[in-house]
């Protein structure tokens, strides 16, 4: 059996195909890349250049490869552009989730597990935020990923051999521990590779917002490490029931955006200018996960709960990409 990875290569997927691959698991990846990369993935894993959205190309993947099991990454991940192409997040990311599961349907494929996003709880009212805490997003991606949860669940409940876990995850950040895989977006919109390009650079980074009720006016975010985030991906794959379970994988703390930039001026040694700007629509002033579901239903606990670990392996990759 092997297990197929849409979006393989991407960021998170490209770092998945890699775990899956340590893990002594056959791959093939899906990717149409469009923001991935093939150099991204290793020369053992097997690639199919194609769109998720192609029914029957995915169709014809599941079956001549003989899948068990998809993690499904394949989707647009900016919040912002969101909101200016709310038609393109949808086709992509609800469009392309509904034809990958009529694929497994025309194949007999029972078992995924989905790359969803904490942006489905829009602006919570409280923090730490559990699983129970309601979903309310207030932009296109959140919408459109909390649509294919939507759409798993009720797959789940028509088929009751269907087995799917949906990873709400919070920023996840950081780069394989040997360099040979990172961040790679073009334009970068994250923080923690805009602030390391800055410092590579000698450029500046803008903070959107100083004025939060927080202790030094800066937003507070959670940052899971890319490589605990393959883990518990890992975990969730053998751990699939019939169904449909959810689970928030963050570390459980929060980091300003100052002590993100201190930090990144610590690990690189380098001065990263910073300036104020005016803050971001939508953006709460903290956002944290509590883990203790996938902690106790999946035994994942993220190894990296400091944000110098994180940033020093981003730094190793960035310092390896021409700017």
């Amino acid at each position: 059996m092997i297990t197929l990875v849409t979006g393989g290569a991407g960021y998170i997927g490209s770092h998945m195909v890699r775990a899956l691959l340590r893990a002594g698991r056959r791959v093939v990846v899906l990717d149409n890349l469009s923001t991935g990369h093939r150099r991204a993935l290793p020369p053992d894993a097997a690639f199919v250049e194609a769109d998720v959205r192609d029914t029957a190309a995915v169709t014809a993947l599941l079956q001549e490869h003989d899948v068990d099991a998809v993690l499904h990454f394949a989707g647009l991940i900016e919040v912002g552009a969101s909101v200016r192409d709310p038609i393109g997040y949808w086709s992509t990311n609800f469009g392309g989730t509904l034809s990958l599961l009529g694929a497994m349907e025309a194949s007999g494929v029972k078992r995924i597990v989905f790359s969803s996003t904490c942006a489905v709880y829009g602006e919570p009212g409280v923090v730490p935020i559990v699983e129970s805490c309601p979903r309310r997003p207030i932009s296109p991606y959140g919408r459109s990923k909390l649509a294919c949860e939507h759409a798993l669940a009720d797959v789940a409940a028509a088929d009751p051999a269907f087995c799917a876990v949906a990873l709400r995850y919070f920023n996840v950040a950081g780069a394989a521990a040997d360099g040979s895989v990172g961040e790679d977006h073009q334009p970068e919109t994250h923080l923690i590779p805009r602030v390391l390009n800055a410092a590579r650079d000698g450029g500046g980074i803008t903070i959107f917002g100083t004025d939060f009720p927080t202790p030094d006016g800066t937003c507070v975010r959670d940052y899971v490490h890319v490589e605990d985030l393959c883990a518990a991906h890992l975990a969730a794959l053998d751990r699939l029931t019939p169904g449909l379970a959810a689970f928030n994988l963050g570390i459980g703390r929060g980091f300003s955006v100052r002590e993100v930039i201190d930090t990144a001026r610590a690990v690189t040694g380098r001065a990263i200018e910073a300036s104020a700007g005016p803050r971001r629509a939508g953006d709460p002033p903290r956002l944290f996960a509590d883990p203790t579901r996938a902690r106790e239903l999946l035994g994942w606990s993220p190894r990296a709960v400091e944000l110098e670990p994180i940033i020093a392996s981003a730094w190793r990759w960035t310092r390896q990409v021409s700017s």
